[in-house]
């Protein structure tokens, strides 16, 4: 599996005020749910990206109000049709 390096500046470890692994796990997260958003990574493919659990991570984004449930009118109708 590819991995992504990505430098980062002191300060910023500095002024999170957190361990060098907790500020990776949170910019880890964070780009999940950024790649989420933008429907490039499933819910459950965010989730695993930065190492949570579906519900963990359906969780840590309802605590940032960011919809779970990402689909388009088009994909709603198809849910909610009836076969």
């Amino acid at each position: 599996m590819p991995t992504l390096s990505l430098p980062y500046p002191d300060d910023l470890l500095i002024t999170s005020g957190k361990l060098p692994e907790d500020l990776e796990a949170e910019l880890a997260f964070l780009l999940a749910v950024k790649l989420f958003e933008l429907r490039r990574l499933s819910l459950g493919k965010a989730a695993a990206f930065c190492h949570m659990g579906k519900v963990q991570f359906m969780y840590e984004l309802g605590r940032l109000q960011i919809l779970v449930i990402n689909l388009d009118d088009d994909q709603i109708a198809d849910e909610l049709r009836d076969d």
